[in-house]
């Protein structure tokens, strides 16, 4: 028995490997095996026959070693070195960053099966994500180099499904100045405040007769909303956190397919409905402050601490350090030529179009007259809340006064989380959006996306 099924014998017992996994003598398979199984003379020599060799296809396996075999982190680099001609050091980060730039890089197939072995040496659960069948290059939407894991299991950060809700005068545990997520779906009024939010990432709700999900990424600063009933599938899906991510932004999963879906972009990408043209609909959500949403709406509901889980719901302490660092915790490439990679803004992607709002922008204004694909929009903000709502306004302009808005003609409109409304009737809808660091924004959709300059 080779060294490589020992160690995977022992982790997970030997009915958690079929045969058909060990059948290949592939020396390209071993040699990458061996950066995290073999004896140092067994490394030694894979890795002499992968710099012989020559193919750069292998850095990806040999990444995966790197940052599962940090004790010879520096000799996996020195044959990376050799194989590409970079001189990047030994650090994963940076090496994940120099593979995701050169995209061309098409990994030897025997990344496929390492990856995969040692994914589930971590948890076996992961199967349900990494079938064979599901890896192919063609199959996948992103690229298999760039799956990281997260550092936590399958549903390792449980979602709250149809979690405990409170009236808002029985949430004494929240202070004025914590920030929420808003949600109103026909009159029926929500907060999910950020401090629970963050160490469960994922709601799936029923709110005002509409079935969604809230998947938030902390690592890329953005809560989502989504509708979950997908036109042709008879019940909604419903949604956990994978424990992967791709380039530092969640892959969430369904719990009935088991694929795993873009948390940015509402689309699957791996699994069997990757291919399928399914897009979640974003519904419009709000980041605000406990204070600000209660006042506005005095029958909300919101989170009871009784969620079910053991956590630190206090203020401030989930991701404490991270929401301070300018630092991604995971790799992603990042222009910061105008904004820095953590700077908020916010994202819409309707219409056929995408477009981002520095946050930055409404600490000089609170209104925004503005367009994404030659639709008229208003965007009300405050920077200082972290909170932004937009709609459409067709032929109208405003512009804020005495604390409230008004057009062109000085007639004052009234705000609602579903739509603007005017003096005789006239309803502007809300524009679904969201808030987002910098850093995702530009990484998934700086080449399609334009991005206001005021």
């Amino acid at each position: 028995m080779s060294i490589t099924r020992r160690f995977f014998v022992g982790l997970l017992g030997a009915a958690a490997l079929p045969n058909s996994l060990w059948a290949q003598q592939d020396p390209v398979l071993e040699a990458v095996r061996s950066t995290l199984f073999g004896s140092n003379a067994e490394f030694e020599q894979g890795m002499a026959f992968l710099v012989q060799r020559g193919n750069p296809d292998v850095v990806p396996a040999l990444l995966t070693g790197m940052r599962y075999g940090r004790r010879r982190s520096d000799e996996i680099a020195d044959v990376m070195q050799a194989l590409t001609g970079e001189s990047i050091g030994a650090d994963w980060f940076d090496w994940m960053l120099w593979q995701e730039r050169n995209p061309q890089l098409v990994p030897h197939p025997s990344l496929i099966p390492f990856k995969r072995e040692v994914l589930l040496g971590i948890d076996q659960n992961f199967d349900d994500f990494l079938r064979l069948e599901y890896l192919q290059r063609d199959k996948m939407k992103i690229r298999l180099e760039e799956i990281a894991w997260g550092g936590v299991s399958k549903d390792g950060i449980p979602s709250l499904d149809n979690p405990t809700l409170i009236q808002a005068a029985q949430a004494n545990y929240l202070k004025d100045d914590d920030l929420v997520f808003g949600v109103s779906i026909n009159g029926d009024e929500r907060a999910y405040p950020l401090r629970i939010m963050g160490w469960h990432e994922m709601f799936n709700e029923v709110i005002g007769g509409v079935p969604v999900a809230l998947a938030y990424c902390t690592l890329c600063g953005s809560g989502i909303l989504f509708e979950t009933q997908i036109p042709g599938r008879r019940k909604p899906l419903i949604f956990g956190s994978s424990g992967f991510l791709y380039r530092s932004n969640k892959l969430m999963f369904d719990r009935e397919t088991h694929s795993l879906w873009n948390q940015y972009t509402g689309k699957p990408v791996v699994g069997p409905l990757a291919g399928s043209g399914i897009e979640l609909k974003q519904r419009p959500v709000v980041i605000t402050t406990w204070e600000s949403w209660k006042v506005s709406h005095p029958g909300t509901r919101v989170l009871s601490l009784n969620t079910g889980h053991r956590r630190n719901y206090g203020s401030g302490v989930v991701y404490r350090e991270y929401f301070t660092s300018p630092e991604l915790m995971f790799p992603a490439l990042v222009d910061q030529s105008a904004h820095r990679q953590k700077d908020y803004v916010f994202a819409i992607r309707q219409f056929g179009a995408a477009r981002a709002w520095p946050l930055e922008a409404f600490s000089r204004t609170r209104v925004i007259n503005d367009a994404i694909a030659n639709r008229p929009l208003v965007l009300i903000g405050n920077s200082d809340k972290r909170t932004v709502r937009a709609y459409e306004r067709k032929s109208h302009r405003f512009k804020a006064l005495d604390g409230g808005l008004v057009d062109q003609t000085g007639q004052k409109w009234t705000l609602t989380e579903e739509a603007l409304i005017g003096p005789d009737g006239t309803r502007l809808p809300r524009v679904a959006g969201h808030i987002s660091y910098w850093f995702a924004w530009d990484n998934y959709l700086g080449d399609a996306a334009t991005v206001y300059p005021g």
